[in-house]
Parts: C-alpha cells; structure tokens; sequence
C-alpha cells in the first residue's frame, strides 16, 4: 500500500493557514490611533507593534529552519498556527507590554510558517503546479492582509478594538483543526504502511513519475549535500536572497511612508492617503494571480524584467507626479506579489531536496526580512536629513535596479529547466 498526497486538498490547507501569516499583523495598522489613545502610548512605541514581527521574521528564520527539520513538515505548521493563536490571545491581554510580546510571539510563529510552506508547495505538489500554488498562496496572504485593512475598524466599532483583533484569531482555529486532522490521517496512513510492511519514501524532483507525490510525516533527513554550508556556496541562493531582499526594502519602506508622502506632497486628507496604502494589500492579489502566466507567456527573464520595470515605474512616478498615487500603488503592489511568486518558484525549482528547500527558504527570508526591517527607518533618516522625498525615493531607485539584476539573474538559473 503506497501513501499519496491530495493535491488539491494540500492546497486548500496551505491557503487556510496562508490567512494567518500576515493578516494577524497587518489587522492592527487600521486602529493604531485608537490603540494611542486608550493606552496612552506615542507614535514610536505604536510603530514597534508592527515592526516587531518583521525583525522576528529575520532574527528567528534560522530557528524556523531547525524546528521545520526535526520536527517536520505537517507538525512545524501546526506549531506555527499554534504560537500564531498564544500570541493572538497574549496580545488581547490589557496594557502595552502584553500587546507586545503577543506581536512578537507571533511573529516568531509566523516565521515557521513562512519558511514551510515552500518546502510543503515544493513535496507535496507536482512540479509544473508549483508556480500556479505560489501565486495562490501569494493571493491568499494579501486577500487576508485586505480583509482585515477593511473590516477591523468598522469590527472594532462594534466590539472595541481589542475584541475586534482577538476575533480574527478564527482563521487560525480553522488552521489549527485542518493541519491537525491532516496529521492524524498522514499518521494513520504511516502506521498502514509499516503494518503491511512498505515504506514512505519521498518522490526526488527528477523522478520521471509527475503524478502526486509520497508525503514524509516525520522529521527530514540531513545529509551532507544540504547542510548550510554546502548551500551558501549556491550563486542561485545569493541571488534570490538579494532579490528578495532588495524587494523586500522597497516594499517596507514604501508602503510605511507612502500616506506620509502624501499628505506631504499633495491635498489628499489623512482618509485618502490611508486608501491609496490600502491599495498595496488589494491589488497586490493581482500581482500574484498573474505571475504563472507572465512564466509562460513572457518567460523567466521577461517576467523578471517587466517586475523591475514595474517597480522603477512605481519610485519615478512617485517622484515626479505624486498626485497619482493611486496608480503608483498599485503598480508596486502588482510588482511586490509578483516577485514574491517568481523568487519561490525559482526556490522550488533550484531547491534539490525537501531538507535542502527548508534551509534556503530560511536563508533568503532571513536575509531578505533584516533588510525589510531597516527599510523604514533608513527612508526616515534621508527624508529628515534632506528635507524632502526625492532623495529617499531616488534610493529606492537605486534599490530597484538591484532588485532587477538579481531577479533576472536568478531566474535564468533556477527555472533553467523548466
């Protein structure tokens, strides 16, 4: 008796779980003023609540790589939506130092998350459906990201706005209860198997068999041609890494500053500009939907280089016609998700092994994650020292071509054979 995954029912899991991997987060920006307010906090203590779980997203990425290896596929999701859910209910907890430490349980939770899902997207599914199972990922992240934009202050008009965060901790119930009966079945399913005396075995990438693939339910096997070492020495892994970096930065920075720019630069109210920085949670579903087909049509480098394009369009129009930021938004948005779609696809693709797909997940979020994290404040710093927005978008410029280089370059490498 041979074990064999569901597809479609694997997809169906890591979307449910993709809910509760950013949109925990992201559902505290609508009502900081009121969290200001009622906790009697400044703006910079407020800007740690969002910025904690980007820092944990680097600093923890190669603690996630090692939970993910000794524990397992399946069972480092389940402890992800687990600590996703302790940190929803610390933070509902009164006073600032519990709101808090729930942000950084979770973001430390969510970098599990975050790094298993490709290493799931890459064992569990066929290899021509990766890149189409990244977009839908990539998709969920910001649908959820946009649900919570929208609802959380007209929830928390009704219920406080404390009551209104804890209440989306139901996405992560429903996680929870999906990946623990996947477990038990993967489980039940191992224990046949060894009682009729077969064995689980995963399925190499290369194997001529497409159809669906063995799943491993225990913990994943180090050998010698995964070790960090051995991978870091990978062009392919620095240049994702640098794609995904400098994409990273751009993003963070961007989207931090951008009602700022604004309400700066032009006559849009505080109401308008916090609709304009909507539009990076709602389009960017597009970006992520369109990307298999940008592969197929326009090729790897095509795509890589119609992304960078998109994203330069993005800083210059920002820089020389702010009024139509609407566009500009959503352009990047488009840009952002669609980057993100090809640098795991690439991943998935240059990744040899479920083991070694774990730890370059982890390598390239890690990295990419600390530089998201000063991108924020390094935008800040050139706008103080220079007076204006030119400079700090003329260094998000700069960024951009970085960012297209190594997105190029490396999807020339990694979808070589695809």
């Amino acid at each position: 008796m041979t074990r064999r995954t569901i597809p479609w029912l694997v997809l169906i899991g890591i979307l449910v779980a993709a809910l509760s991997l950013r949109a925990p987060i992201i559902a505290v920006t609508p009502v900081l003023p009121a969290i200001i307010r009622d906790l009697g906090i400044g703006s910079a203590s407020a800007g740690l609540l969002t910025t904690a779980p980007v820092v944990m997203f680097a600093v923890m990425t190669p603690l996630a790589a090692l939970v993910i290896r000794r524990a397992g596929a399946e069972l480092a999701l389940l402890l992800s939506l687990g600590g996703v859910m302790i940190g929803t209910l610390v933070r509902a907890l009164p006073g600032f130092g519990a709101m808090l430490a729930g942000m950084v349980i979770m973001g430390a939770a969510i970098t599990i998350g975050n790094v298993v899902i490709p290493v799931i997207i890459r064992r569990d599914l066929p290899a021509e459906r990766t890149a189409l199972a990244t977009a839908a990922y990539t998709a969920t992240l910001n649908a959820g990201s946009l649900l919570t934009v929208f609802a959380t202050v007209p929830v928390a008009g009704v219920t406080g706005w404390s009551l209104a965060l804890l209440l989306w901790g139901a996405f992560t119930v429903a996680g929870i209860v999906l990946w623990a009966v996947h477990m038990v079945r993967s489980r039940a399913w191992s224990s046949a198997e060894r009682a009729s005396g077969g064995a689980p075995a995963a399925r190499p990438r290369d194997a001529p068999d497409e159809g669906a693939t063995v799943t491993i339910t225990g913990p994943m096997p180090v050998v010698v041609d995964n070790r960090v070492a051995a991978i870091v020495r990978r062009p392919i892994v620095w240049l994702l890494m640098l794609a995904f970096a400098s994409q990273s930065l751009i993003y963070y920075a961007v989207s931090t500053w951008l009602p700022t720019i604004l309400l700066d630069t032009t006559d849009v109210d505080a109401a308008g500009a916090g609709a304009t920085a909507s539009l990076f949670q709602g389009v960017a579903i597009v970006g992520a939907l369109i990307s298999p087909l940008l592969l197929r049509h326009l090729g790897a480098v095509g795509s890589g280089l119609l992304l960078g394009a998109f994203f330069g369009i993005m800083v210059v129009g920002m820089m020389l016609s702010p009024e139509l930021a609407w566009l500009w938004a959503s352009v990047g948005a488009i840009t952002h998700s669609g980057g993100f779609v090809l640098i795991f696809t690439g991943l998935v693709r240059a990744s040899r092994s479920d083991s070694e797909a774990a730890t370059m997940s982890a390598f390239i979020q890690g990295g990419g994650y600390l530089f998201a994290a000063l991108g924020a404040p390094i935008m800040g710093a050139l706008r103080e020292a220079s007076g204006g927005w030119g400079v700090p978008l003329f260094a998000a410029a700069m960024a951009v071509i970085v960012y297209t280089a190594a997105l190029v370059t490396a999807m020339m490498v990694a979808l070589r054979r695809q």
